[in-house]
């Protein structure tokens, strides 16, 4: 039996309705966060290194190569003259030909690290920044000592690398390509209350078995790898997207369609997938951290005890101690909407100022150019 339009009039006028307060909302937020964009963008003028530079990228592909991309963006931008090259392509001829001021390369696991004694013999600055520290330090404390700088973006990770004989070591930490991570017009349909973008490692799977059947009532997303180890994982299959990469600017569409982000660290002593024999922990923030912040989404994330150093717990960021207390603390600013946008907007300020790959290369530029005798 056909239903009559009067009857079907109400519902209509009711959703249209919810869905009209739903995009004054959201698009009040967006435009806080452009705002907050724009008035960076005008009073920021970064600084200019009369340096030639060339960039070895990590050469590993995804999901390495956004990383690449956002190093070798801002090292454009900030140098006289920057080339990018493979692990694998003629390193050697290709310094003949640029005769740069610093090699830099990012991760450096495929590139052969003896290179570095031929780059360092000729008088040029050669440069490491680690970015899976502490996961596979069994690998890299044998490529470190290669390089005359080694820049780290775990603080935990000093000293073992001050005993594999590295006298430069500084910590430098990940950071957000504004370009790319950064606040979006989100579509009606692709909003959702919870998202979670990363792999299913163990002590992911655990968290989620325990809060999952606390939110099965939620719209909710996870994407990526080994999801499937989920232990009911057919329960919520229709929500999880399982074996897909996103995309840098996919992922920065789903943190900005998301009223909440989460943000769990991997294990430092998972031994299904790490090389870190000598369990040294992990207590910095990885780059996720950076890029939520930097999209103006509302992140919660687990507790490291270096978060304090980058963002003001509870002001800019909210940390969770436990699954009941991630679980409470999900109730509570799904809730409370405006407490909840007020505090991812100190996080996009903070993040613009504060966490890019221009302000990170800065004081890389600074340890090696201005703190360094020669």
């Amino acid at each position: 039996m056909r239903r009559s339009p009067g009857r079907a009039q109400p519902r209509y006028t009711a959703g249209r309705m919810i869905g009209y307060q739903q995009g004054l909302i959201e698009g009040r937020h967006y435009g806080r966060a452009l705002a907050v964009k724009q008035q960076f963008a005008a009073m920021h003028q970064p600084r200019l290194w009369n340096k030639r530079v060339l960039f070895v990228t990590s050469g590993k592909g995804f999901p390495y190569s956004p990383l690449d991309e956002a190093v070798a963006a801002a090292l454009r931008k900030m140098t006289a003259y920057c080339e990018t090259a493979l692990p694998n392509d003629p390193i050697l001829g290709i310094i003949d030909r640029v005769q740069p001021d610093l090699v830099l390369v990012l991760e450096g696991m495929v590139l052969p690290p003896d290179v570095m004694n031929t780059i360092h013999s000729r008088g040029i600055r050669t440069a490491l920044w680690l970015t899976d520290d502490p996961y596979y330090t069994d690998i890299t404390g044998r490529i470190a000592p290669y390089y005359e700088f080694v820049f780290t973006l775990e603080k935990s990770c000093l000293p073992f690398y001050q005993q594999m004989g590295c006298s430069r070591v500084h910590y430098l930490p990940l950071g957000a390509n504004p370009d790319v991570f950064l606040p979006r017009p989100v579509h009606p349909f692709r909003r959702r209350e919870i998202s979670f973008i990363g792999t299913g490692y163990w002590n992911r799977i655990a968290f989620f078995n325990q809060v999952l059947p606390l939110l099965h009532h939620r719209n909710f997303l996870l994407s990526g790898w080994w999801w499937h180890r989920l232990r009911r994982f057919r329960t919520y299959r229709r929500k999880i997207q399982l074996g897909r990469w996103m995309g840098p600017q996919e992922t920065s569409e789903v943190y900005c369609a998301s009223q909440i982000v989460i943000n769990l660290h991997r294990a430092f002593d998972d031994e299904s997938y790490n090389s870190n024999s000598r369990k040294i922990p992990a207590v910095s923030l990885n780059p996720r951290t950076f890029e939520i912040a930097a999209c103006g989404a509302f992140q919660l994330t687990d507790e490291r005890s270096d978060l304090a150093s980058f963002y003001v717990p509870g002001e800019e960021i909210i940390t969770y101690s436990s699954p009941s207390d991630f679980v409470e603390k999900v109730n509570y600013y799904l809730s409370r909407p405006e407490e909840r946008r007020d505090i991812a907007l100190r996080a996009l300020k903070r993040t613009l100022h504060e966490h890019t790959y221009e302000q990170r290369l800065n004081q890389l530029f600074t340890i090696i150019f201005e703190q360094t005798p020669g």
